[in-house]
């Protein structure tokens, strides 16, 4: 009689367990192939591996097969894709996007975003279902319009920092702008978010943006291979020992800043003053409110507040995020404008009529005033929209142009080849920023343009992000007359988390002449 030990019985029992696993994982996998197997999609597809080994490794090449793609694809109802066992529809015709994004269910970003959480954590940006919800309407009013204006001091006061910078280039020749104008909007962001400066434009070599330009590559390369999925294998075979160094660096900026904060919050009079007030009015609302201040004085429904670990993902997020896209989106404007002098010339004359031959800083109503300026702006996200591809998990079974597709598929949203619909924007790959005067644009299906994503899971900081390109360019342009010293060909976009030039934005500067 053979004796069954408690060892060897648990044994057993987990063996079986994860034998019913693989064989259910499998089901759902072959089950799922076979649902999509009539929606078009790119070949060779191998089995568990999918699609993956036609991917290329870098973002610039990357992005352009995956542009290649849509471009093959254009006349297609619908293509898919395969990343290894996950199947994805990838979506750039307005009919399907709209389908996805206005839709209050499918509000999860797709699993892509897991290999995001070591380093942003669960926040805004990558969180879903209930805690999305919540934290969204816990962070909607630190982007009311009375606070953007507060923020408005902040802007101007570092966009002279720039400026003075920009100053000592006159007349130097070419030089790579993309550098000056990101430790800007960083220094923007740090002090807006968290009332620190950080003094980020005396350091020309920041650490943290370049561990930010490194962790998007890591991500995004991470992203495309399926066999570095799993952490063990990463650390080991691939890149997670330069994933952790990377992260350190990341982790310990935001932790220095927040601490910082803590501290000065801490040792307040007027913070120990509020603690014991008895009336309603905390002491954030007594100033100028930060981010971080919204953060801390914020409580759920249930009265419970944020923890140093949610604060410090948000944090992390919005300063990835409020920087990064802007500082990107900033530096396409000025090379477009320099490519186009004649919509400089408008712009400068629009500066011009609302400023006058001072330099007196911008208010909101000057900013207001400034429509062709905005129209700018939207124009250069349209061409090169700062986050090049946007990412969901359909939550429940539906059809997009009669395909049925199965709750759990990932919708991959690509807004660069969307914006490129020549249904909505004739000789779409030209630079008409009269395409979005008020006239013109009332005739665009919304969706057909999505620099800051659309519908209920939209950017909450388009408002302050559009606020700080419009002082920056125009304080830039009431000053210099700007040349590109690039050709379209010579920008080499990298498709990685932010739409970048491989190189750089590489410009010429000279004083205007009024």
């Amino acid at each position: 009689m053979v004796e069954f030990v408690p060892g060897a019985l648990l044994g057993a029992a987990l063996l079986t367990l994860l034998a019913l696993v693989a064989v259910h994982l499998l089901g759902n996998y072959v089950r799922t192939w076979k649902e999509l197997r009539a929606i078009p999609g790119l070949s060779p597809t191998y089995p568990i591996l999918g699609n993956s080994l036609l991917f290329k490794p870098s973002g610039e090449d990357f992005f352009l097969q995956l542009i290649e793609f849509t471009t093959q694809f254009r006349d297609q109802p619908l293509m898919k894709l395969w990343l290894g066992t996950l199947p994805y529809v990838v979506l750039f015709h307005v009919e399907t996007v709209e389908l996805v994004l206005s839709s209050s269910k499918h509000l999860d970003k797709s699993s892509a975003y897991q290999f995001l959480h070591p380093w942003l954590g669960t926040g805004l940006l990558t969180s879903t279902g209930n805690k999305w919800r919540a934290r969204r309407k816990l962070i909607t009013p630190a982007f009311h319009f009375t606070i953007l204006m507060e923020y408005l001091e902040v802007m101007i006061k570092q966009t002279n920092v720039l400026l003075e910078k920009l100053e000592k280039k006159v007349g130097k020749g070419p030089f790579n702008c993309f550098n000056d104008i990101t430790l800007c909007a960083l220094d923007i962001i740090c002090e807006t978010a968290m009332d620190k400066k950080v003094h980020a434009q005396s350091n020309r070599d920041s650490g943290y943006i370049q561990a930010v330009y490194k962790m998007s590559d890591l991500i995004h390369r991470r992203q495309k291979m399926p066999w570095f999925w799993i952490d063990c294998v990463y650390n080991t075979f691939g890149e997670g020992k330069e994933h952790e160094k990377v992260l350190k660096i990341l982790h310990s900026f935001t932790d220095k800043v927040v601490a910082e904060r803590f501290n000065e919050m801490e040792n307040s009079e007027e913070c120990k003053h509020s603690s014991s007030d008895s009336d309603s009015t905390s002491w954030s609302k007594k100033k100028c409110k930060a981010f971080l201040d919204v953060l801390l004085s914020a409580t759920y429904e249930d009265g419970r507040k944020l923890s140093q670990e949610d604060i410090k993902e948000e944090v992390n997020t919005f300063i990835f995020e409020g920087h990064d896209t802007t500082a990107t989106a900033i530096n396409w404007t000025l090379h477009l404008l320099g490519s186009h002098p004649d919509v400089m010339k408008k712009v400068q004359e629009e500066l011009d009529e609302v400023f006058g031959n001072t330099y007196q800083p911008p208010t909101m109503e000057d900013l207001k005033n400034l429509q062709y300026l905005q129209c700018v702006i939207k124009e250069s996200l349209r061409l090169f929209p700062s986050v090049p591809i946007i990412g969901r998990t359909l939550l429940e079974d539906c059809y997009i142009r009669g395909f049925k597709i199965p709750k759990g598929v990932n919708a991959l949203i690509i807004p660069y080849a969307l914006h490129r619909d020549p249904r909505y924007f004739s000789d779409p790959e030209e630079f008409r920023p009269e395409r979005f005067m008020p006239e013109n644009s009332s005739k665009i299906n919304p969706y057909s343009f999505i620099p800051f994503s659309g519908g209920p899971r939209n950017c909450i900081g388009q408002k302050f992000a559009l606020i700080e390109e419009k002082v920056i360019l125009s304080s830039i342009l009431r000053r210099f007359q700007v040349e590109a010293k690039q050709s379209c060909d010579e920008l080499h976009p990298l498709g990685e988390l932010i739409l970048r030039p491989r190189d750089g934005i590489w410009i010429e500067l000279r004083h205007r002449t009024k």
